[in-house]
């Protein structure tokens, strides 16, 4: 496919405003617990998360880039559409942003890819997307029933070590600081390919520079605007000490980690958000702030419902017109 070189700019610019919003909404997902526990700067961990968030995305980006450059529309999309894709998804994760509402870029992207996909009579792999969707679902049930097991365990050997409390304390908050690495790494291998994906679709850009735009966009995001998410995440779901830190963030990683190699885009923002309230259930059902889930729950509905429908109309408008 030839494209000339202001379209390719134009989508390179799209491309990087969704990687743009995975770092100011998702990377919250990476420090939003530490910072809740004051073991770490904004600046110190905004800078963890954007080398490892990299590194996970020119590394093992690439096993969900082909999910949704591919995966989810068998057909080859137009500039048009891919372009419609990316600006719809992203304008309503910036919505959920600067509302402070932990929302999942893949679930706006994968919304948006299907709503142009059908808007533009391509072939939509329903069953790929019917996996997508069920995975939205089982796994921050897989995470929180892991950071729960994971809280009662840490906890029995807490318990039981005879060393005095500040030296455990002081390592498990490094403990933490690793576990936001991790977290990091597995956004990048999971997200940076929800920003790239539908370019990946066009065929006209190295799928490695595609990994690294994203990478890159995430770490600025996060830089610019990650901390109004990350508030919400570390403080408004429940209180976390140092030891429901580190559990939350090992949990949520694993469970993204895993989902990434097997290239299924999940939504950063659940895993987090069901580890820490798995946290939150030992210490009881009244520990965890029910409206503020309430409110995440409503966001992670209608952020893919929202794509979808303006990636549907948008297409068919410009079409019509042009």
């Amino acid at each position: 496919m030839v494209i000339g070189l202001p379209f390719i700019f134009l989508l390179v610019g799209a491309g990087f405003y969704v990687g743009w919003n995975i770092g100011a909404n998702d990377s919250a997902n990476c420090m939003g617990t530490a910072l809740g526990a004051g073991l770490i700067s904004f600046k110190t961990v905004v800078i963890l998360v954007s080398i490892f968030a990299f590194l996970g995305a020119v590394l093992q980006g690439h096993h969900v880039m082909e999910t949704i450059g591919k995966g989810i529309v068998k057909e080859d999309l137009g500039v048009v559409a891919v372009l419609v894709a990316l600006i719809c998804s992203g304008f309503f994760v910036t919505l959920a942003t600067f509302f402070k509402i932990p929302t999942s870029t893949s679930q706006a992207i994968v919304g948006g890819v299907v709503g142009v996909g059908l808007a533009a009579g391509a072939k939509v792999d329903f069953a790929k997307f019917i996996t997508i969707a069920e995975s939205w679902i089982i796994c921050p049930i897989l995470v929180l029933a892991l950071a729960f097991a994971l809280s009662h365990l840490l906890g029995f050997f807490i318990r039981r070590i005879k060393t005095s409390r500040i030296v455990v304390q002081t390592v498990l908050g490094r403990l933490v600081i690793m576990s936001v690495c991790y977290v990091a790494y597995s956004m990048g291998a999971n997200n940076a390919g929800n920003a790239v994906g539908p370019i990946a679709n066009l065929g006209i850009i190295h799928p490695t520079i595609l990994l690294c735009i994203g990478g890159i966009a995430i770490g600025v995001g996060a830089a610019t605007y990650g901390q109004k998410v990350a508030d919400t995440v570390g403080k408004g779901i429940t209180p976390l000490d140092v030891q429901g830190a580190f559990v939350a963030q090992i949990s949520a990683a694993f469970g993204m980690h895993l989902y990434s190699m097997l290239g299924i885009p999940v939504s950063t923002s659940a895993a987090i958000v069901g580890a820490v309230m798995g946290v939150g259930l030992v210490k009881g059902a009244k520990a965890i702030n029910k409206k503020t889930i309430v409110t995440i729950l409503v966001g992670w509905v209608l952020t893919p419902s929202l794509a979808a429908s303006a990636s549907f109309l948008m297409f068919k408008v410009i079409t019509k017109a042009f």
